[in-house]
């Protein structure tokens, strides 16, 4: 069996800035370290920093006050931080700066007076807190039938704006109806899908010319892990997606002679490696990286522990 190993692949810059964040809190204060919403969508990642006192929560009412807080990288409503403050929470903010980036962009359509159409997932967390800036003039659009149900005054200031991690097919062709009905549509002055999730989706793109299988590493609740399977199934090629060697079936490779295999931008490497072992012990499977890119990506550690000195290490 022939393995077409994907570059790149896994972490991103914003998740290795959240992870190391994390790291270094746990390392500061000791456990333990209360997390909004999961640090990254990933099960392995969550689980490893759980077992090491790290609480995950939902509802700030969870965290005792005067307690290290968290925000994960995919953000969260000024509501929040509001909370954060009242509660006298020390709060350290791993928001990937991509989806800063979506923030002010809302911000600063509402003040303009724009009807905000966000595409993207209901329920994600990175939606949540977008819609969270400026909740009164943000609709979501979550594909091209509801841009089909779109009711606006004529003549209405319409903006749009898209989470990071969606696919960018998906996304263009939302955005291209939501033009077709609206004519006067402004957008923002650089693409909010990340660069990660676009080269992620482009190393798919190109293998699935290839390979039988594409195996995506990554959690279900991870949108852009999701979409690198559901790219892949679009093409016509069988593909799956696994949190790690445990979800392999030994069905999938009947008859299969050259798998693709990549990470979403929140799975570890190291859980990639486990699954080429697998391979390589289960099918004499030989290793061949396709590299589509190089990426030289790297956010800086968030400002409360680069003033701290905490990022010191």
């Amino acid at each position: 069996m022939k393995i077409l190993l994907a570059a790149p692949r896994g972490f991103c810059a914003g998740v290795n800035m959240a992870i190391d964040s994390l790291e270094l809190a746990l390392r500061a204060f000791g456990p333990p370290i209360y997390v909004y919403h999961e640090i990254v969508h990933n099960r392995y990642v969550v689980e490893s920093f759980r077992e090491r006192g790290v609480v995950f929560v939902d509802d700030l009412a969870a965290v005792p006050e005067d307690a290290p807080l968290l925000f994960s990288a995919h953000g969260v409503a000024p509501e929040i931080r509001r909370l954060a403050r009242q509660r006298r929470l020390t709060t350290i903010d791993a928001t990937c700066p991509l989806v800063t980036k979506v923030h002010l962009e809302a911000v600063r359509f509402a003040r303009q007076g724009y009807q905000i159409l966000l595409i993207g997932h209901e329920g994600h967390d990175e939606v949540v807190g977008t819609v969270g800036e400026a909740p009164d003039a943000v609709i979501l659009v979550q594909d091209e039938q509801e841009a089909d149900r779109l009711e606006l005054p004529p003549g209405a200031k319409v903006a749009y704006l898209t989470q990071t991690t969606l696919s960018v097919d998906d996304a263009n062709r939302i955005i291209r109806r939501l033009r077709t009905r609206f004519p006067q549509l402004v957008g923002p002055a650089k693409d909010d899908i990340c660069y990660a999730t676009q080269n992620r989706q482009e190393a798919v793109r190109a293998l699935c010319e290839e390979a039988d299988l594409v195996l995506v590493v990554g959690s279900r609740n991870s949108s852009n892990s999701q979409r690198l399977r559901e790219l892949a199934a679009e093409r016509g090629v069988a593909a799956q997606l696994i949190d790690g060697v445990a979800d392999l079936d030994p069905a999938w490779f009947e008859g299969v002679k050259t798998v693709a295999v990549t990470a979403g931008a929140s799975a570890p490497e190291s859980i990639v490696e486990q699954c080429l072992d697998y391979l390589r012990e289960h099918y004499q499977a030989q290793i061949e990286v396709r590299a589509v890119c190089e990426e030289t990506v790297h956010f800086p550690l968030p400002k409360e522990l680069r003033a701290s000195g905490l990022a010191v290490s």
